[in-house]
């Protein structure tokens, strides 16, 4: 859980550091494939019984609102490279 949750926002800086919108977004799908890796460990750890409902659910709802940033950040991204692509055609 500890990697899955720290490759999470090292892939969305590096991904940043490259400074190119398309890279950029490339490291974004990869954060977004272990924060849903991270979904996986907290379910298995509620059926397991290392963690309450209460806690479980605190989890998903803090998961679900990291999911709305990250595709936010993503579309973003998406549409800035759009903007500079037709800036540099122009």
């Amino acid at each position: 859980m500890i990697r899955a949750s720290r490759s999470i926002t090292a892939n969305i800086a590096e991904g940043y550091g490259r400074y190119h919108y398309r890279d950029n977004i490339r490291f974004c799908r990869q954060s977004r494939g272990s924060l849903f890796e991270l979904l996986d460990h907290i379910e298995t750890a509620l059926e397991c019984g290392f963690i309450g409902d209460e806690e479980y659910v605190n989890l998903i709802e803090k998961l679900k609102e990291l999911l709305i940033l990250l595709n936010g950040y993503m579309k973003y991204l998406g549409k800035k490279k759009l903007t500079n692509n037709l800036e540099d055609s122009l």
